[in-house]
């Protein structure tokens, strides 16, 4: 990622690119204001410089001239934030013109032209974190606002946005600050007792922050599933009917229906939300012994996601016996987290069910194409992903890999720390043990960070974010 560049003035669009009726260009730094007095003339005459933060106007887009019509690009509203009252804590400048494609790029062009640079992706978030408005925390909440799934994720993201799981992080530092005043007190004066209270009181702190933290890393896993979903797949043997599986749990048409065998080539993906949880479904080829490349590539994708998968809905024909392929599926899969699916209810029933309930306890009779028992199927997901325990998701929701991997190196370290507190061990080991985990809560934070770290990090945003 390009470095900060003395905090030069950036501009992108920040709204999708296509048709819409409303686009946005951004532009942020200390000349934002100037360069917007030079390509917008407003319906009153005045400049952007003499406009009052949070205040918006309507006016056009000039490429050369003031008063010359045909040098107009756009007819927008401008908006102005000044600093340090603004996104980024800089002079921000954001024009809304017609979503068209051809005035945003000729617009955006405009503002590079007159000394803007393009923003690298995120780069807008990440002044704003160096500009100290966010810690990093909350800067990565932002993409997953933007992400969220559903309603659950929004939730957990706007909350963190407002600093939920900040102002927690920041209670745990707190404690383990006090416990390492006392210790490093007696340390450097053990005759004198400066903080014996303190100290006295260290071995109770420290299991309280190791409870909040064993507590924080329980939600972990719900977090996840939140922020990235859980990737399901169904899969079986030819015609056994997991298109129509796919577009009743969709409730639309999706994939292809048909009698034929082998209809579905490919694997057919999308996002749906089950209870609250968003799956990333997958329908796959059926799983036969190809007949030529094209099946052949396509049993060989299945079977990749099948490897893969969090959660597989096997398929059965319930109205057919059992053939060799059922049975090899069966075998292949038998410790994987699966839920037997035996479809087609409304037929006549030729399969053998204990074959199927003896290799898997989850099982399920079914009709996607008359959608009974489909309400049924979607609560043995939603079972399976919460494990009959978490039914809801806390504000302080852990969702990122990097704090789940800071908060479990620090959990670690406060056990090792109450360890040699309750076995009399040094207290200088005590004190070095606190001092790495305040170390790894910084980084959650952005307290202490890497140019590498933050490159990591925004370069997943868009680029006008």
């Amino acid at each position: 990622m390009v470095q900060d560049k003395g905090f030069d003035t950036i501009a992108a669009i920040a709204t999708c690119v296509g048709e819409s009726g409303i686009g946005i260009v951004r532009l942020s730094g200390k000349e934002a204001l100037e360069i917007a007095d030079e390509i917008f003339v407003s319906k009153d005459k005045r400049s952007p410089c003499d406009f009052k933060t949070y205040t918006t106007h309507y006016g056009w887009i000039t490429e050369n001239s003031r008063i010359k019509p045909e040098a107009f690009i756009d007819e927008v509203i401008l908006t102005v934030m000044r600093s340090p009252r603004s996104y980024t804590k800089e002079d921000v400048v954001e024009i809304n013109c017609h979503g068209g494609i051809v005035a945003l790029r000729r617009v955006l062009e405009l503002v590079l032209e007159k000394g803007c640079r393009l923003a690298e992706p995120g780069e807008f978030t990440r002044r704003a974190f160096l500009n100290g408005r966010i810690d990093l925390a909350q800067a990565e909440s932002v993409l997953d606002i933007i992400r969220a799934k559903n309603d659950a994720a929004l939730k957990v993201g706007t909350e963190q946005l407002k600093g939920a799981l900040s102002s927690e992080i920041n209670r745990i530092r707190e404690i383990l600050l006090d416990v390492l005043t006392a210790i490093e007190s007696d340390i450097d004066f053990p005759e004198e007792g400066i903080d014996a209270a303190g100290l006295k009181s260290a071995p109770l702190k420290l299991k309280h922050v190791h409870a909040q933290l064993k507590r924080l890393l329980q939600g972990a896993r719900c977090g996840r599933i939140l922020r990235e979903g859980i990737q399901t797949v169904i899969c079986g043997k030819p015609n056994v009917g997991k298109s129509s599986l796919l577009n009743a749990l969709l409730k639309q048409e999706r994939s292809i229906v048909t009698s034929v065998p082998g209809t579905t080539r490919d694997t057919i993906e999308e996002i749906i939300d089950i209870r609250g949880i968003p799956v990333c479904i997958v329908d796959t080829a059926g799983i036969i012994e190809p007949r030529d490349l094209v099946e052949e590539k396509a049993v060989l994708r299945s079977r990749k996601y099948m490897q893969t998968a969090d959660l597989i809905l096997l398929v059965f024909d319930g109205s057919r016996h059992l053939t060799q392929d059922d049975t090899s599926l069966m075998k292949k899969l038998k410790k994987r987290n699966v839920i037997a699916v035996i479809n087609k209810m409304d037929l006549k029933q030729r399969i053998e069910r204990p074959k199927v309930t003896k290799r898997f306890r989850q099982v399920i009779d079914l009709s996607a194409k008359k959608l009974k028992n489909m309400n049924l199927l979607e609560e043995k997901i939603a079972h399976l992903v919460y494990q009959g325990g978490i039914n809801r998701f806390e504000p302080v929701t852990i969702s990122h890999v990097r704090h789940i991997e800071a908060l479990k190196r620090t959990e670690k370290l406060i056990a090792q720390a109450v360890y040699s507190l309750d076995n009399k061990l040094s207290l200088e080991f005590i004190a070095q043990d606190i001092k790495e985990a305040l170390a790894t809560l910084d980084v959650i934070l952005g307290k202490s960070f890497s140019e590498d770290l933050l490159d990591k990090i925004f370069s997943e945003f868009c680029i006008g974010k």
